[in-house]
């Protein structure tokens, strides 16, 4: 994190970290606004500026000089689009990835790509392995606008083919970083989820155990979970007006607790953004005291109204706009309930038509990428065959070592049982797993030894010696048989 007594010598260097956080990216421009106006020393001569997902947005805008205003009033506008439609952004109807690359073109200058070259990274998610790569270099601005959809696609909420970059497919930068170099203590953090940044709203909640989603940390409270509800899902224009006004307070907290507002910065290459410059020293400490008290009662609950006023012009016209509800006749007869609830019968027969024509529309939209996205879908399904058959062969490979060893032991017996058994048991000498196993190999070598046990056991057919039929015994002498006298003779 960011130290708490700041000091800019000649030798430091500072990093300034957007974090993806979806629709909310509104807070963003709010954090934005403060420094570039309070301390803009801290983004002209920050080393680099990084952001992920709708982060990533909010940092082109910075390092690029283009409109915050205009930025803002482009996620409000968005947002509005999406809650207009029956499925919010998951609608078939919008587009998002075309929206955000709409707005980029009308936002950013001719030669963005060469003010962000060097300063600004934007988080990436590499599909092939998942990997987090952060790019840094832009040789067109169509490259640098390539490289913020591909930092805001989100697979499925966005589409199911990924954009590529330079020859690359990625996905959301959240997904492998959410909060590039967060680690590095001269990086100051911002994100809309309170926590552990720098930047971040201060609920007052006793809850120390906290979330860290990809590098973001996220305390558990209920106004967390309630943000991350309305990160993918866009929350009405009130919320995202109280969001800007949330940023901007707590760019100013972090601002008056580092002492950095109006601070002398010798690496200042900027213009003062006060046309008026003080003669001495006691002139400049009583603008500076002025200036404290008057960011302190922006700091105040009681002057959060006059926070709106310090926004940029386009984006508190943006905000005013956006809380203004339209006043016109067919407004006020599509809020009718019978015509609500009428609309609402109707989606199973309107969506259908809605998703063809949606479709036809970005078939005929994809018809230049066909090839080269045919050619990656070949690809991943060659892979993914491969990866399978891969391990097949190594679950199979297990197997295999066991069964040749039992198929070997029984090749090498040579020897019968001492007593020969009956054709009936002869099955029973056979091991179980034979006698079990159907495959072809063990049905072969049980034939094969069947063959052998028969051949060898024809010459001890119903034979049965008894435990001492071949001892060998001495024979005992008999008593010698009395003389056969002939008949007719008297005994001798």
């Amino acid at each position: 994190m960011f130290p708490k007594e700041a000091t800019f010598p000649r030798e430091t260097t500072w990093n300034i970290s957007f974090a993806g956080c979806g629709f909310l990216g509104v807070y963003h421009i709010g954090v934005a606004s403060c420094l570039r106006e309070h301390a803009p020393f801290l983004v002209a001569n920050a080393t680099h500026i990084y952001g992920a997902s709708a982060g990533a947005l909010t940092a082109t805008a910075l390092v690029t000089g283009a409109c915050l205003g205009e930025a803002g009033a482009n996620i409000i506008e968005v947002s509005k689009e999406a809650r207009k439609r029956f499925l919010g952004p998951l609608h078939p109807s919008f587009n998002l990835v075309k929206t955000i690359r709409g707005c980029l073109l009308r936002t950013l200058p001719a030669d963005s790509h060469e003010r962000a070259n060097g300063r600004l990274g934007i988080s990436l998610t590499r599909v092939s392995d998942g990997e987090n790569v952060i790019i840094s270099h832009f040789n067109s601005k169509d490259e640098l606008i390539q490289a913020n959809v591909c930092s805001t696609f989100i697979p499925v909420y966005c589409g199911l083919i990924p954009p590529s970059l330079q020859g690359v497919r990625y996905v959301d930068g959240g997904i492998s970083d959410n909060l590039p170099l967060y680690e590095l203590k001269n990086t100051i953090t911002v994100s809309p989820f309170s926590g552990e940044s720098d930047i971040c709203p201060q609920d007052s909640s006793t809850n120390i155990h906290e979330l860290r989603v990809t590098n973001t940390s996220i305390q558990f409270n209920l106004r967390n979970l309630y943000r991350l509800s309305k990160a993918l899902f866009p929350p009405e224009p009130m919320v995202l007006r109280e969001m800007c006004k949330q940023g901007y307070r707590d760019g100013l907290r972090f601002l008056r607790r580092n002492g950095l507002l109006n601070r002398a910065n010798p690496l200042l290459a900027l213009p003062s953004a006060s046309p008026h410059v003080p003669e001495n020293r006691e002139e400049e400490e009583v603008l500076v005291a002025v200036e404290r008290t008057r960011v302190e009662g922006h700091l105040q609950p009681s002057g959060q109204d006059h926070i709106l006023e310090r926004l940029p012009s386009r984006l508190n016209e943006a905000l005013l706009e956006a809380c203004v509800e339209p006043r016109d006749l067919l407004t006020t007869f599509s809020n009718m309930l019978p015509v609500r609830l009428a609309t609402a019968m109707m989606v199973p027969y309107t969506l259908p038509l809605e998703s063809a024509v949606s479709f036809t529309i970005r078939l005929l939209e994809w018809l230049p990428d066909v090839p080269e996205d045919i050619r990656w879908m070949k690809e991943q399904t060659g892979s993914i065959c491969q990866y399978l058959v891969m391990r097949a062969k190594r679950k199979l490979g297990s197997h295999l070592p066991s069964r040749l060893s039992e198929q070997m032991e029984l090749r090498r017996a040579q020897s019968l049982p001492s007593v020969p058994l009956s054709c009936a048991a002869y099955s029973e000498v056979l091991p179980r797993w034979m006698r079990n196993n159907l495959s072809l190999g063990d049905t072969l070598a049980k034939w094969e030894e069947c063959q052998r046990q028969l051949l060898l056991g024809l010459f001890c057919t119903n034979v049965a010696f008894p435990p001492d039929a071949l001892r060998m015994r001495t024979p005992a002498c008999p008593a010698p048989a009395p003389p056969q006298h002939p008949p007719g003779l008297p005994p001798c």
